[in-house]
């Protein structure tokens, strides 16, 4: 169950984004993306029903909504921000594998 939540992509992505302090909601569904409001809804219910992370509302028009990592989040930090990054870095390169392996298979993926 745990590895289901934290091998989500957008869950390794959200929790990349907070290791430098809390961050608001929109700010998130800006910077992450191809997230959709509801996914990233969603997915932020999950990770708080969990601990990993914080909800702050703040009374403001309209109303702000801050997320923050838990001390429980925390400990993940250096393994999330790990294959977030290691994904970006090598993104390109399994692209290639995959269009490779596609030729090679004749275009069924599967």
């Amino acid at each position: 169950m745990v590895l289901d939540r934290i091998a989500d992509k957008w869950a390794v992505l959200i929790l990349d984004r907070l290791r430098d302090g809390p961050v608001r909601f929109n700010h998130l569904r800006r910077d992450i993306k191809g997230i959709s409001q509801k996914v990233l809804s969603q997915t932020l219910k999950k990770l708080e029903r969990d601990g990993l992370l914080s909800r702050a509302v703040f009374p403001t028009v309209p109303v702000t909504v801050e997320y923050a990592l838990t001390p429980l989040g925390r400990t993940l930090t250096d393994a999330v921000a790990a294959i977030a990054h290691w994904a970006e870095r090598n993104m390109e390169a399994v692209l290639a594998a995959q269009a490779a392996y596609d030729a090679r298979a004749g275009g069924d993926p599967g």
